[in-house]
């Protein structure tokens, strides 16, 4: 009973109300920054490579990497996988236009979190939507719903379902059996998960920031191979990508299954653009302007959807092999490969669903380092953040031997309060980014490396980093 009640408002939330808002707010403010996801782009480059005045600071960089570790998981294999499997290739044009759409949210949110950080006793940053919510709505209380449901969210449903979709993927082997593999994984995984957390932030990062770049581009490179393998098929990809995606009879016929609605979702559960998420990240990022860290995190986005998701997609549908239900998630993904590569695609995509599945879990503790930083007003003992992190690697162990279908749908439900919370803040203090974004070129047209100050966008508010 409450799985089918928790059902019901997932479909609800993800087929009405959170459609309008992430579009909504996506369209506002590509339009108000007038479209920085093409205008500005030279400059996010340029930003991502700018070093800390700091040495032992966080970098554009190593921030870029820790959201993008959160963003890049099993859902850019098995994610696309479903979507395609349920929607059709025409969900692959909707999760385009997500990403598009929605890195111009990712500015926004991103840039008010550089803002509105806090320093803490050990010199690096914390911030996020907590921090500028308490600061647009004066209410705290609302900020720490909002960390709750990120907590419950992302250190508890997302990484059970990372590492449940980890193991799943070595089914396929001849070793794998049912009752005793998927413990014995997740045991595996919770002890390496568990070292890195017990590290702290500065470890975390330090992996992420070595993983990432690896994985992603070795995974670029192979979806290139299969691309150039299968280019006879690309022609009729790229055709039915485009007829299926304005099909609109089976868009408002069956809505929740139809291709925009899948792209949507994958969209949106692969880029986080508006969720409130990254911005955890991005507050920890050393950079001489805020507006420098809002672009770095449109690059996040584009990294994830444009070039991970579609690498999935193009592998998959170029290969010959046809979707359908029952092939939906890592099946799909394995047995096109195959016909690809041979003997070598799965297991290309077994060690690919290792390395995504477990950056994410370190990207998404790290985030609970801000989140629990201001609900106790300042650092957590050392003992309170010691055994949270060893519950956060107990969960990765249960989520592997769990049933995953009410994981889902609680993980969209809190996902979905907190783009309720976070979208209507952001449209709210809104104006400030603008103003930081206007000050930023000002300084760029003038010739000089951008250095904001409060005072110079006339902030009311008060700063720890920027007076």
């Amino acid at each position: 009973m409450l799985g089918m009640i928790i059902d019901t408002i997932s479909t609800f939330m993800y087929s009405k109300l959170l459609v309008i808002l992430l579009i909504g707010a996506g369209i506002y403010f590509t339009i108000r920054t007038k479209l920085p996801q093409i205008r500005l782009f030279k400059d996010a480059c340029m930003a991502v490579v700018e070093k800390p005045e700091d040495d032992e600071g966080v970098s554009s960089f190593q921030a870029l990497m820790v959201s993008t570790a959160s963003r890049v998981g099993t859902g850019n294999i098995v994610g696309v996988s479903t979507a395609i499997c349920i929607g059709g290739f025409g969900s692959v044009f909707w999760m385009w236009v997500i990403a598009i759409i929605g890195s111009a949210s990712a500015f926004v949110e991103s840039t008010l979190a550089q803002i509105f950080k806090k320093k803490g006793k050990d010199g690096e940053c914390y911030g996020g939507p907590a921090y500028y919510i308490e600061a647009a709505l004066h209410s705290r209380p609302l900020a720490i719903v909002f960390c709750i449901s990120m907590i419950a969210t992302y250190a508890f449903g997302f990484n059970m379902l990372a590492s449940y979709n980890l193991q799943s993927t070595f089914s396929g082997f001849a070793f794998y059996d049912v009752k005793w593999s998927p413990w014995i994984i997740g045991g595996i995984l919770a002890v390496i998960t568990g070292w890195c957390l017990l590290g702290g932030g500065s470890r975390i990062v330090k992996v992420t920031s070595t993983l990432v770049p690896i994985m992603g581009v070795a995974y670029i490179l192979i979806s290139i191979v299969v691309m150039i393998i299968n280019h006879a098929y690309l022609p009729m990809v790229f055709t039915k990508i485009f007829e299926e995606a304005f099909d609109f009879n089976a868009i408002f016929g069956a809505f929740a299954g139809s291709a925009m609605m899948q792209g949507i979702r994958r969209g949106l559960y692969s880029n986080e653009a508006g969720i409130g998420s990254a911005p955890n990240a991005s507050a920890s990022a050393q950079v001489s302007h805020p507006v420098k860290q809002g672009m770095v995190q449109m690059l996040s986005v584009f990294i994830d959807t444009l070039l991970l998701c579609t690498a999935t997609a193009m592998m998959c549908m170029s290969s010959g092999i046809a979707p359908t239900e029952e092939l939906q998630g890592a099946p799909w993904v394995q047995e096109a490969l195959r016909e690809s590569l041979g003997g070598f695609g799965p297991i290309f995509i077994a060690i690919a669903m290792v390395l995504f599945a477990f950056t994410t879990l370190l990207g998404n503790c790290f985030y609970c380092d801000n989140l629990l930083n201001y609900i106790h007003k300042g650092e957590p003992s050392k003992g309170f953040m010691k055994g949270f992190r060893l519950i956060s690697a107990l969960v990765v162990f249960l989520g592997a031997g769990m049933e995953v279908s009410m994981l889902w749908n609680i993980s969209d439900v809190l996902m979905g309060v907190m783009a309720l919370i976070n979208i209507p803040v952001i449209l709210i203090l809104s104006n400030i980014a603008l103003k930081a974004l206007a000050d930023y070129e000002k300084q760029m047209k003038a010739g000089v490396n951008p250095v904001f100050k409060a005072k110079n966008i006339d902030l009311e508010y008060e700063t720890d980093c920027w007076n």
